[in-house]
């Protein structure tokens, strides 16, 4: 296992305790509670309650959507110590643009009207072009994880050799969806959050922004760093966390081993904490299981600032550094008599003590759990100079499009006819019992059954180690009746079960109920490029065990042409996924396997690299020797720009064979690489391609593979190769 540090760099944090590492400090020094009614948009229909409001004013003639500009914020701070452009920007995010979104569904709305920064991938992509980042972008959301997840996978990143800077970070604004939608579950306490207190009744929400430079920590030295991160999934319950805390004993096990250190060494811990009935106990019970009686000084920060969300995981992390250089152990702010039920003692206020190791937890919807270990002593270990992109073995695939199930879809696909439109549900549900489905909207059935028929096909009669989703859009049918039921009842009432199911990572979260898989459990939403996101995010965290990759859209009559730009209005719209049960290449088997080759983000300044792509490609092998089709996705969004992509690949690789533009037959919708994936291992596995799509050319593979390459504002090179 490589153990290595990555270096903390630069950071910032920009959370209603103030702008800057030094306004954070001294409020947790003073104990500050920086909790006040909420005034970002008007409650019509109650007493605003306390949320965690960020001081900052928005530019009254920027555009952009609330996250972006505090995103912005807290990145200027970490970038400023250094000129280094990041080699890729992870960000953790939940509501994206949601704030504009909510405006713009409030007034009247004309026809064309086109919100393209509503989608969580803009938040990075916008970072990505302040900084001039030009290698991979991943855009994490595990809901209140999202942050923790995002700083794990950066140091993944480092380790892996496939980057020596890594922007990471989480941010989230705050809005009436999450503001209504943890009040109508139930959670929000009136007076404010308390947490760990005997009379606390749930969280205050909050919006936020932390960001982390992290680099290669080139040789032993003081840090302070990230020395390890663990991941679990507690496949309990949509919302509620195991009640004896299994999944967060797990995600601070898996953070240790992976920082190789012991539990005693460990100075202080800072709890998720959120001040909810349920997750306090539930955490407490999870430290106590780990250190016994004698655990170190713990507290929780979220009553002094709220919980931030997606950015909650990485605005602890900046103070946990913080604290590792200043001695600083924040106090449990809010908190007046610790609940003896709990069985641990908070910090009931602010000490100064010498501090070497930090254990900071975040944990979220879905039964998403993250853990960082954050230390002064970094290590060095060897990076790989020439890091080669994981290969895995696809043992199970299945699909769903318009035309319905792989089959149904292979039958006009080969054709080189349409499979596009939304297709009917139950061709991809299966055999999954109702009761399981009941309350389930279309994207989640849709990646339930999908995953199911992928790992029926595998035959592993076992469940993944790991499981990694990606969506572009996310659950909109449920994140529409939210916002109807609240905006139609004048902000009174809205559907605890919708807001549930609106996170991103709803469907990823029954996956794991399904198959009781307790491992990694990370949604991706990176647009176009979301299977992509989600597959190199296997790669990374399950390099040496089987993962459950998948991607799915769902089409939705009022959100997918107010959020897509390829979506067309006036033709019928479309929808589908892809899903594949992978293995190590080690395993034996003679089923396909699959490579993410190439991955890099297009300047919008100069000409694409696509000689890159090309140099890449052509050091395993002979382009026109290597692949028997190329399956190009082309976007309607970005289709001109891809086209020209395309024609300067076609003439510095100099291949004459078949090409299918997969989408023109699929279908606008974000995750349709995830069905061409899924149609290349089909392809693969019976070792011919139909003769509709060969025009002309050899229809046998004789062991070539096939090329799947995403074009636009993103480069890809997926390679599906025989095993």
């Amino acid at each position: 296992m490589n153990q290595a540090s990555a270096r903390i760099a630069g950071m910032g944090i920009v959370t209603a305790l103030g702008s800057g590492t030094t306004a954070t400090l001294t409020g947790l020094k003073t104990g500050r509670v920086a909790l006040a009614p909420v005034d970002r948009f008007p409650t019509p229909s109650h007493d605003p309650l306390p949320v965690g409001s960020v001081a900052l004013e928005h530019p009254a003639d920027e555009s952009l959507p609330r996250a972006h500009f505090l995103a912005r914020a807290a990145a200027d701070q970490a970038m400023e110590a250094g000129s280094a452009t990041p080699d890729a920007i992870i960000l953790g995010i939940t509501t994206g643009g949601m704030d504009r979104t909510e405006e713009v569904l409030l007034t009247t709305m004309s026809p064309d009207t086109l919100l393209g920064h509503h989608c969580l991938t803009s938040v990075t992509e916008d970072l990505a072009a302040r900084y001039h980042c030009r290698g991979p972008l991943l855009t994490i959301s595990t809901a209140c994880s999202s942050g923790a997840v995002a700083i794990k996978l950066a140091l993944d990143m480092i380790r892996a050799g496939l980057a020596r800077c890594v922007l990471a970070g989480g941010v989230d604004s705050l809005c009436r969806l999450t503001y209504y939608g943890f009040k109508s579950l139930q959670l929000l306490d009136t007076r404010g959050a308390r947490p760990l207190d005997r009379d606390r009744r749930g969280m205050s929400v909050a919006e936020g922004a932390a960001l982390l430079r992290l680099e290669t920590c080139q040789a032993a030295h003081p840090g302070p760093g990230i020395l390890g991160a663990g991941l679990s999934c507690d496949a309990y319950h949509p919302a509620r966390p195991h009640p004896d805390g299994k999944g967060a004993l797990a995600a601070m096990q898996a953070a240790l081993a992976d920082a190789g250190l012991d539990k005693e060494c460990i100075d202080y811990i800072n709890l998720h904490g959120t001040g909810t009935v349920d997750n306090d106990l539930a955490e407490a019970r999870a430290v106590r299981r780990l250190f016994g009686n004698h655990h170190p000084p713990l507290s929780s920060i979220k009553g002094a600032l709220g919980h931030s969300l997606a950015a909650a995981g990485a605005v602890e992390a900046v103070i946990a550094a913080q604290a590792l250089t200043s001695g600083l152990l924040p106090g449990s702010s809010g908190c007046q008599v610790p609940d003896k039920e709990l069985g641990i003692s908070p910090l009931m206020g602010p000490q100064q003590k010498p501090l070497e190791t930090i254990l900071s937890n975040s944990f979220g919807f879905g039964g998403n759990n993250a853990a960082l270990v954050l230390g002064q002593s970094l290590r060095s270990a060897k990076i790989p100079a020439n890091p080669h992109a994981p290969v895995m073995g696809i043992d199970g695939w299945s699909a769903f499009t318009g035309a319905g199930d792989l089959d149904d879809t292979l039958k006009d696909f080969d054709q080189g006819g349409p499979c596009r439109g939304c297709g009917d549900i139950q061709a991809v549900a299966g055999d999954l019992p109702p009761a399981q489905i009941r309350r389930l909207k279309r994207l989640s059935i849709m990646a339930l059954g999908l995953a199911s028929k992928a790992g029926e096909q595998s035959g592993a009669g076992e469940k993944p180690d790991g499981i990694f989703f990606g969506t572009g859009l996310g659950c909109l049918s449920e994140t529409h009746a939210f916002l109807e039921r609240l905006f139609d009842t004048n902000e009174r009432f809205a559907g605890p079960t919708d807001f549930v199911g609106s996170v991103h990572n709803a469907p990823a979260g029954q996956i794991a109920l399904h198959f009781d898989a307790q491992g990694p459990n990370i949604t991706t939403s990176g647009g176009d490029y979301s299977f992509e996101q989600a597959l190199f995010t296997a790669g990374l965290v399950n390099r040496e065990a089987s993962a459950l990759v998948l991607a799915a859209d769902e089409g939705h009559v009022t959100f997918s042409a107010l959020f897509d730009p390829s979506v067309d209005r006036d033709a019928p719209l479309s929808d589908g996924g892809g899903a594949l049960w992978l293995s190590p290449p080690h395993t034996a088997g003679s089923d396909p396997t699959i490579a993410l080759q190439f991955f890099q983000t297009s300047p919008t300044d100069r000409m694409p690299p696509v000689e890159a792509m090309v140099d890449r490609l052509e050091y395993l092998g002979p382009i026109q020797e290597r692949y028997a089709l190329i399956m190009a996705g082309m976007s309607a969004g970005c289709r001109p720009a891809a086209e020209q992509q395309l024609t300067a690949f076609l003439g510095q690789a100099g291949f004459n064979g078949p090409i299918v533009d997969y989408r023109s037959q699929i279908g606008e919708f974000q995750s349709a690489s995830a069905v061409a994936a899924a149609i290349a291992a089909e392809y693969i596995h019976r070792g011919s391609l139909p003769q509709a799509l060969c025009s002309g050319y050899k229809s046998r593979l004789d062991n070539r593979g096939i090329l799947i390459l995403g074009l636009g504002k993103w480069l890809t090179a997926m390679e599906v190769m025989p095993r």
